[in-house]
């Protein structure tokens, strides 16, 4: 059977950024590849001060989308996915494209976040998920998949490979012939630190003309994990010891899940012996308040394939890193109000895990509000704090025994306020530098985007000096 000829492009491609220009949320980029050709890359909520405090003025999609063929999304985080009901509502019908693990986890997201910041209508959440359901299609890892046709004629392909951030994410490569010749552009997406809980390490690209490179901890070094788990077992031994609550705000996919593995190792070490004199690690309670979580830890726990060795090996010896007996899961919005109170007013130990990972919304909000003013509780920040989020402000403002104020009330910060820097689900600096030096062939370009200023530029400098030309994205970005 003869192939038809693939479409050759003369001019090169050209990326509108939609977000993650100017931070790290809000994810969109536009690849064009002719003015009546292009395929869309994430579609993320903004965040924090990033684009007018992610308000509804921004959230409809305010760009042409009538030449957009397909919607590649990376991983299900909603500074990645969060804008894709705006996409549908404004007449996106084509295919959206991810892994088979995202596939399964994209409506959850997609459910979620419509509850939280559109309409509590059922129905008109349901009707959407049935839509946007017919609209994902499932790509297995490290297979060459065609893009929709341009004039009639096969206009390249895109492949999908591990970015080893969340379960499902992935990294995308698109090629197509440019000038006669093969073309690949490469989106990392996030891109995952080494060694991290469950999920496989990223590899570079084999080949690569132009990667679109995030840049989150472009300006930091991670510690090994080794060093991560002794300064989270230290945190806990120092935190628990005057019986307060230690909150986690976290994310409900990926961090959660890794924190929960992480709190297990421990436990798991250290059963029978004591935090202190009235307190065994073993009768630790554990807990995540978040609905979204809990299904979450039901879809990683049911894709347990795509983990890596080491946890599947642990599944196997018969722990379960994300269901083992100390851990107690908050469903419902009267028990999550139980335990608020519970635990403000008896000062019982416990690790508390919940949503959101900047303090913007979500069940943490209340335990800060009943937590913060007291000095025998303490925060503990794991993720990035994106600016102007609460989170920010209280990773800013508690050290100093300031102030934030939520729902229009202050709240004196007497808690201790504790981040652990180095742990982190994005790769730092020196993994940004291997996956776009490491390659078969070092690109051409890289187009630096989602991160603040100072680790793009950081990131830019150390890419100069192995001899890579780097650019800082504005909104548009000529390849």
């Amino acid at each position: 059977m003869r192939t038809r000829p693939t479409h050759f492009f003369a001019t090169p491609p050209v990326i509108l950024h939609h977000g993650a220009v100017d931070g790290v949320t809000g994810s969109c980029h536009e690849y064009q590849l002719a003015v009546d050709y292009s395929i869309l890359i994430d579609c993320g909520l903004f965040q924090g001060d990033e684009q007018g405090n992610g308000s509804a003025s921004f959230l409809p999609i305010r760009f042409p989308i009538e030449q957009i063929q397909a919607l590649i999304v990376t991983h299900v985080h909603i500074d990645h996915v969060g804008r894709i009901p705006y996409l549908l509502a404004a007449g996106f019908t084509g295919p959206i494209y991810c892994t088979e693990a995202s596939a399964h986890l994209l409506p959850l997201v997609l459910e979620d976040a419509l509850k939280v910041g559109v309409t509590r209508d059922e129905a008109l959440i349901q009707g959407f998920i049935r839509t946007v359901t017919k609209q994902i299609v499932p790509c297995a890892f490290k297979t060459w998949y065609r893009l929709p046709d341009y004039q009639g004629k096969p206009a390249g392909q895109f492949r999908l490979q591990k970015a080893g951030h969340i379960l499902g994410s992935a990294y995308v490569e698109i090629k197509h012939k440019l000038n006669g010749k093969s073309f690949i552009t490469v989106f990392s997406g996030d891109l995952g630190a080494p060694y991290s809980p469950l999920l496989v390490a990223p590899k570079p690209p084999y080949a690569a003309d132009v990667i679109v490179l995030e840049s989150t901890y472009g300006d930091k070094l991670h510690s090994h994990r080794r060093e991560r788990l002794a300064r989270l077992e230290q945190v806990l031994l120092h935190a628990l010891q005057d019986n307060g609550t230690v909150l986690f705000p976290a994310f409900s996919i990926g961090r959660t899940q890794e924190l929960l593995y992480e709190i297990e190792s421990l436990i798991f070490k250290l059963k029978g012996q004591h935090i202190h004199q009235h307190l065994r690690w073993d009768a630790l309670t554990v807990i995540v308040d978040s609905p979204l979580a809990a299904k979450f830890n039901v879809a990683y726990s049911q894709l347990s394939a795509c983990w890596d060795n080491e946890a599947r090996h642990r599944l196997a010896a018969g722990r379960h890193p994300l269901d083992f007996t100390q851990l107690h899961t908050i469903d419902s919005h009267a028990e999550h109000l139980a335990a608020v109170n519970l635990l403000a007013s008896t000062g019982k130990p416990a690790i508390v895990i919940a949503a959101s990972g900047m303090c913007e919304g979500g069940r943490v909000v209340n335990y800060l509000k009943a937590l913060l003013g007291y000095a025998i509780h303490q925060v503990v920040f794991v993720g990035y704090q994106a600016r102007g989020t609460l989170g920010a402000a209280i990773q800013r403002f508690g050290p100093q025994k300031g102030y934030v104020t939520i729902d229009n009330q202050r709240i004196d910060i007497h808690a201790e306020v504790i981040t652990l820097s180095g742990y982190s689900a994005h790769a730092d600096k020196k993994g940004l530098i291997a996956f776009a030096s490491k390659g078969k062939r070092v690109p051409s370009q890289v187009v630096i985007v989602h991160g603040d200023e100072p680790a793009k530029l950081a990131l830019q400098l150390a890419l100069a000096q192995q001899g890579i030309e780097a650019k800082i994205a504005n909104h548009v970005s000529k390849l």
